[in-house]
């Protein structure tokens, strides 16, 4: 079903003296330049994506990327599973308020999670918004935009079905060197705490020979690393009936020539099978390196959950993935303060987090969502409590991933460098990269070295280590560089976009899209 409701307000922003902020996003007199657009992204890997999906039909309507701050079109791609979420959507809307008001020909969209669970209500509570549209038809995007500029009138669309599988969209990726890739949309659990599945629908599986094509076209352009995304990636396959058909994409993965380096997130631990860890340990460019979901070490709060898994189970699939791949990182998520969470459920979930020793961890407290089952759960805890437990348990995190990273040192490890630099690569003058099991790494070029570029992969030994990153800082003779046809891409981007390549100079790739999450293994709080 489709709900198509042009908006009673004219789409302009409240009043504001034009000269009150500086002009910008101003629409081209006689269409001589075309017009910028800007995608900010906020939430989960599938959120990224798809602001990649609304980029390249953005781009393929004959849009460019805003160079600098200031567009002619903002997206606002949402993400309806924090708290905050929405205070973070309108706070943004907030401030172009202004900014639209004083340039006329500015428009605003918001479209993902949040817009196809408020719906109406953008529009309410910010009339100058001139479209809104839902999860499942993200490529209604540029017709909305022109629909709303010619009516002079605020455009909503949510439909309540997938209307065409999202990646048969035009998509601008945001990395030459490492691509998403969704295999599937959608989820067919019912975890309490969840309100994804009342947005993003039931699974929806892509045949596995169109996934391959996608990944094929990826490596064709330069890419070197992809990574699977699912809702619950490893149930790949249930809508075609076949248990077994994750482990065998995996496995037909290794059979890409130049593919070095796959990824899948984020699998569900009651789905996790032999196979897949089989096909991850014998398929050589799977890379060591796991995400797998916790949310509570209490059976009784995983019960409450629905989360279908108890935690001697999950133990168990650790204890198997590092029996065939000893140096396997793993990640995980972790809800605090579910309701009803004693101390003892809360200390349940340290022992098992002492027992797992991940990697990292993405660290939540639980916030109560309108529309899923546990917000009307009774026995919700205080602000106060859910605090000092959290503080708790990322402690003990932040401790075990230091550990586990001074186990690093003295390790010669493969790093893809990549275009962002850390927040202190100004004084240290180091590039960053990512190892194959996914740790981020912040290395220095010796002197008299060649230096990388974004895509290109250098062998270094890890000589410091820290909870959140390793360093290398390596001789000219411990440095090993291997140019890749990723970084030959690399180059190639740079000058299509008139840019001139700058080896080594990480951190000058133009973004189209604006990123409202690290990747993994960042843990954020």
């Amino acid at each position: 079903m489709s709900l198509t409701i042009p908006s009673p307000h004219s789409g302009a922003a409240p009043s504001v003296e034009p000269d009150a902020v500086p002009l910008s996003g101003s629409v081209p007199a006689g269409g001589a330049q075309p017009r910028t657009y800007q995608v900010r992204t906020f939430g989960c890997q599938m959120n990224v994506h798809d602001s990649e999906r609304m980029a390249g039909m953005l781009e393929d309507a004959g849009y460019v990327p805003a160079d600098g701050e200031h567009a002619d079109v903002v997206v606002f791609n949402t993400c309806a599973v924090r708290e905050n979420a929405d205070n973070k959507l309108y706070g943004n809307l907030g401030i172009l308020a202004p900014v639209k008001a004083a340039n006329p020909g500015m428009q605003i969209a918001v479209g993902g999670c949040l817009a196809q669970k408020d719906r109406e209500t953008i529009l309410k509570k910010a009339p100058w918004v001139d479209a809104v549209f839902g999860t499942h038809n993200v490529g209604a995007l540029p017709a909305l935009l022109d629909r709303a500029r010619h009516n002079n009138e605020a455009q909503l669309e949510i439909l309540e079905s997938l209307d065409v599988f999202p990646s048969t969209l035009p998509t601008k990726r945001d990395s030459v060197y490492s691509g998403w890739v969704s295999i599937s949309v959608g989820c067919n659990n019912t975890c309490t705490f969840c309100i994804v599945p009342a947005l993003r629908g039931k699974e929806k599986d892509r045949r596995p020979g169109d996934i391959l094509a996608e990944i094929q076209a990826l490596v064709d352009d330069g890419a070197i690393e992809v990574t699977l995304l699912g809702q619950n990636v490893n149930s790949y396959g249930v809508e075609f009936g076949d248990r077994q058909a994750f482990s065998k994409l995996l496995r037909a993965c290794g059979d890409i020539q130049g593919l070095e380096r796959v990824r899948f997130t984020s699998p569900h631990p009651a789905a996790f099978t032999d196979d897949v860890i089989d096909a991850m340990a014998e398929t050589p460019n799977v890379m060591p390196q796991l995400h797998m979901p916790l949310q509570s070490g209490s059976d009784r709060i995983l019960k409450a959950m629905k989360r279908s898994y108890r935690s001697t189970k999950f133990l168990g699939i650790l204890d198997k993935v590092r029996d065939r791949i000893p140096h396997a990182a793993i990640s995980t998520d972790i809800i605090v303060g579910f309701p009803g969470e004693t101390e003892e459920d809360f200390q349940a979930t340290l022992d098992v987090v002492e027992k797992s020793r991940f990697a990292t961890a993405f660290t939540f407290q639980y916030s109560k969502r309108p529309g899923t089952p546990a917000a009307d759960l009774p026995d919700q805890l205080p602000k106060a409590v859910v605090q000092e437990r959290f503080e708790r348990l990322t402690a003990l995190q932040d401790r075990i991933a230091a550990e586990e990273n001074r186990k690093q040192l003295g390790r010669r490890l493969e790093v893809m460098v990549t275009a962002q630099s850390g927040r202190k690569s100004g004084e240290t003058h180091r590039l960053s990269g990512r190892s194959q099991d996914q740790r981020l790494v912040h290395f220095s070029v010796p002197d008299g070295a060649p230096a990388p570029r974004p895509g290109d992969l250098v062998t270094v030994t890890i000589t410091e280590a820290a909870a959140f990153h390793l360093v290398a800082d390596p001789t000219l003779e411990d440095y090993n560089l291997r140019r890749s046809r990723a970084g030959d891409a690399w180059d190639r981007s740079q000058a299509d976009s008139c840019g001139a390549p700058a080896p080594g100079a990480a951190g000058t790739e133009p973004k189209a899209v604006s990123l409202g999450m690290p990747s993994l293994p960042l843990r954020t709080r």
